[in-house]
C-alpha cells in the first residue's frame, strides 16, 4: 500500500518522492496563479488578457511536451541527450 501511494507514480515519471512533491507543488502554484488571473479577467476583461492561457500553455509544455522529450531522450541513451 505504501509503495503504491508514495513510490510507484514518482518512479513512473523518473522522479524521487521529494522531486515529485516539488514539481507537483510548482504545477499547483501555477494553476492557482492562473485561476486568480482568470477571475481578475472575468471582473475586468481588459486585465490579465493572456495570463490564464499563458499559464495553461506553460503547464502543457512542462507536463506533456517536456516530459515526453525527456522520456524519449532517456530511452535513446546518453549519446542523444
Amino acid at each position: 500500500m505504501f509503495k503504491r501511494l508514495f513510490v510507484d507514480h514518482p518512479d513512473s515519471v523518473n522522479e524521487s518522492y521529494l522531486q515529485h512533491m516539488g514539481v507537483a507543488a510548482s504545477f499547483g502554484a501555477a494553476m492557482l496563479f492562473g485561476a486568480v488571473a482568470c477571475f481578475v479577467h472575468a471582473l475586468v476583461p481588459g486585465l490579465c488578457v493572456k495570463t490564464g492561457s499563458g499559464v495553461v500553455n506553460d503547464l502543457h509544455r512542462r507536463m506533456v511536451t517536456h516530459r515526453t522529450k525527456a522520456a524519449h531522450a532517456l530511452e535513446q541513451g546518453p549519446a542523444n541527450v
